[in-house]
């Protein structure tokens, strides 16, 4: 019988934590060590997506898949649980969060998809607030180590659902200007960093919300013009090496002239 390779890569997994025959590296790490692993394979996965490459997206998955491994083997070496517990655990989730899919016959077809994946999500939520003693809240389990944009609209969509939200996007725009001329006047007042971080910071969770309002994502939208920034940039940096000078010596003016032609050229 053939061996699938899921269960070969777990096989792999536990050769390599094997405390006498195995890697010494892979032995070292514990969860908080692999955990930034994690984080960069997933946004790896998302580069692949946003680059169209099916070659490398396989590749990708493939590390992301291996830091599921990873974890799974930890927590079966401390007896927690395994990779089949983790399996089971998503597979259950997805039946539950689609009873129009798994219990047709019980679901009320009135019920929209979203709400009924929302009202499943919060009574998973409330479940576990209630098994560690505490009460439910709507900011229950928005998780820390999300990007700080993403999380920010977590929290603001979480809070909305109880009420604290603008109805028109006019309050919103506002709240964005009077957090810009705050922080501009920590600026020319001569704040502290810390007086200035804080401004800055709710400038940037009003552009969150703004975001939200207009129906965008605003890690996309960042993302996007971190892309654009960049594509113009080398457009910069290009002409100038082109033209036979220094990026560092040309001055602004030239590169702002730059910047402008690029902008023009559709970059």
């Amino acid at each position: 019988m053939t061996t699938r390779n899921i269960d070969r890569l777990i096989e792999i997994m536990a050769q390599l934590r094997h405390p006498t025959d195995g890697c010494p590296w892979d032995i070292a790490q514990d969860f908080k060590s692999i955990a930034p692993y994690t984080i960069e394979e997933a946004y790896e996965v998302a580069d692949a997506i946003e680059r169209d490459d099916r070659d490398n997206l396989r590749e990708e998955l493939g590390d992301l898949l291996l830091q599921v491994v990873f974890h799974a083997r930890m927590a079966e070496e401390e007896k927690s649980f395994d990779f089949d517990d983790v399996a089971g655990a998503i597979a259950d989730k997805l039946v539950r969060r689609h009873p129009h899919v798994f219990d047709a016959d019980n679901h009320d077809p009135g019920t929209s998809l979203r709400d009924n994946w929302e009202s499943q999500k919060a009574s998973e939520r409330a479940d576990k607030s209630r098994s560690r003693g505490e009460e439910p809240g709507l900011l229950d389990d928005v998780p820390i180590g999300l990007p700080a944009l993403t999380r920010a609209e977590k929290l603001q969509k979480r809070a909305a659902r109880g009420g604290f939200d603008w109805p028109t996007i006019g309050p919103v725009l506002e709240k964005l200007e009077e957090e810009l001329g705050e922080l501009k006047a920590e600026i020319t007042g001569g704040g502290s960093t810390d007086r200035m971080a804080d401004e800055m910071g709710d400038v940037l969770f009003s552009c969150v919300n703004l975001a939200r309002h207009l129906k965008l994502d605003p890690e996309d939208s960042l993302r996007s013009t971190n892309t654009k920034f960049e594509r113009r940039f080398r457009h910069v940096e290009a002409s100038v090496r082109d033209d036979g000078h220094d990026l560092r010596k040309v001055g602004l003016d030239v590169l702002e002239a730059r910047w402008q032609e690029a902008k023009k050229r559709g970059l």
